[in-house]
């Protein structure tokens, strides 16, 4: 099956500077992906290279096995990271407008601008003016003028940076739901939101591609046993956390900042029957010990060499 986007040696030059360094990838028909990375990887650049708002420096993007053009822009919403509005407008004169613009027709344009306001939650609100609407709400009006108009793909770049945790939980709602319906692309630095929403994971660094898969197939890569340890800071405790980096079955160990220590380890069943049978024996006291597998931050970090 032709995948519905292929990106081929993708790269934008600013003046000198890479900004985005031959990425390649594709992406199939129903999937969410993720665009991760801190922040200057490239990120809004390769959106915007995608939207058709940026020419590339070098390489392709086909859509459906076609060079974008004019007509790929009918089948895409495209969310900035900060959108910019006429608060004059109301959000209903907003998302008309805005449907214009994608070519419907008025009395096309009257039902699905309805519908789409409706599906954000702004029903209520269609009829206020944009300028007393508050940043979840904008972020709501953004995504409906990027669907209004029912694209095949929506393009958002760190839609939910700028929000409060409860408005920042609407759109995580809302993007899980509009994941069922159409192929998303966003970008983010936040991991969470990548592992909770998304099929497919990009994770970027300096411009390229680090590592490019689905989560399982990400972890099980990565995946090492971890054990992360809490003790009380006496000096005996101390001294007996330090002699277990010596430990074959120790193969990295870092300090949180929450201060317990997370190690890396070869055998966690010889680990954890040696840890829990020592720290008994010794007296060591400890406030945290958890068993388990790296986290997708970790999963990072060692894609990107961190």
């Amino acid at each position: 099956m032709q995948p519905l986007l292929q990106v081929s040696g993708l790269q934008k030059v600013f003046h000198g500077q890479t900004s985005v360094d031959g990425i390649s990838f594709d992406m199939e028909q129903g999937r969410c992906v993720a665009l991760l990375g801190p922040n200057g990887a490239g990120k809004t650049t390769t959106l915007r290279m995608l939207a058709g708002l940026l020419n590339p420096s070098q390489g392709s993007i086909l859509f459906e096995g076609k060079p974008i053009g004019k007509d790929y822009r009918k089948q895409i919403g495209y969310l900035p990271q900060s959108p910019s509005f006429y608060n004059w407008m109301t959000g209903e004169e907003y998302i008309l407008f805005a449907s214009r613009l994608s070519g419907m027709g008025r009395k096309e344009s009257v039902g699905r601008a309805a519908a789409v306001l409706e599906w954000m939650g702004l029903q209520d609100a269609a009829r206020r003016r944009i300028g007393g609407y508050s940043g979840g709400m904008k972020q709501r009006l953004g995504l409906a003028q990027a669907l209004v108009h029912t694209p095949r793909l929506l393009l958002l770049d760190e839609p939910v940076s700028a929000l409060d945790p409860i408005g920042r939980r609407e759109i995580m709602d809302l993007l899980r739901e509009i994941g069922r319906e159409t192929s998303v692309i966003f970008s983010t630095h936040v991991l969470h939101d990548a592992e909770e929403v998304c099929d497919d994971i990009i994770m970027m660094n300096r411009g390229r591609i680090a590592e490019h898969g689905t989560l399982s197939t990400l972890r099980a890569k990565y995946n090492r046993p971890v054990i992360t340890l809490r003790i009380e800071e006496r000096k005996e405790a101390l001294q007996w956390l330090e002699t277990l980096n010596t430990r074959s079955f120790i193969l990295e160990s870092r300090m949180e900042v929450d201060g317990s220590v997370l190690l890396k380890v070869q055998d966690m069943e010889s680990a954890r029957s040696v840890i829990l049978r020592e720290a008994a024996e010794h007296g060591i006291p400890l406030l945290r010990f958890e068993a388990g597998s790296l986290s997708l931050e970790d999963v990072f970090m060692e894609a990107v060499g961190g």
